[in-house]
C-alpha cells in the first residue's frame, strides 16, 4: 500500500471517529437530524389512519400512538425515516414493497 492511500485511509477513519465520538464538525457533514418530529402531522398530511400509517412505512402501531400522544419520542432512525416518509413518502414505500 502506498503511503498517500494510506493517509486518505487514515484520515477518513480519523474523520469516522470524530463523528461517532460528536467531536467533528457537523457542517461538513449536511446531515441534520431533527430532535423532534410531528409525527400527527404528517400522518394527516398522507390522508392515512395510525393503523395504515404503521403498517405501510414499517411502524408499531403502539409506537405511533405513543409518538403522537407524546408519552414517546421516536428514536434517531425512527426520525430519520419520519423525515424521509414527510419529504418522499412514494420512495420510500417503493423502498419497502415486496
Amino acid at each position: 500500500m502506498s503511503k498517500r492511500a494510506f493517509d486518505k485511509i487514515k484520515a477518513g477513519l480519523d474523520d469516522a471517529k470524530a463523528f461517532l465520538e460528536g467531536t467533528a464538525e457537523t457542517k461538513r457533514y449536511r446531515v441534520h437530524v431533527p430532535a423532534n418530529v410531528d409525527v400527527r402531522k404528517i400522518r394527516k398530511r398522507l390522508g392515512l389512519s395510525q393503523e395504515r400509517f404503521a403498517a405501510t412505512y414499517g411502524f408499531a402501531v403502539s409506537a405511533v400512538r405513543d409518538w403522537e400522544q407524546g408519552r414517546r419520542q421516536p428514536e434517531r432512525s425512527a426520525r430519520i425515516l419520519l423525515k424521509i416518509v414527510e419529504k418522499e413518502p412514494e420512495a420510500v414505500t417503493r423502498a419497502l414493497a415486496r
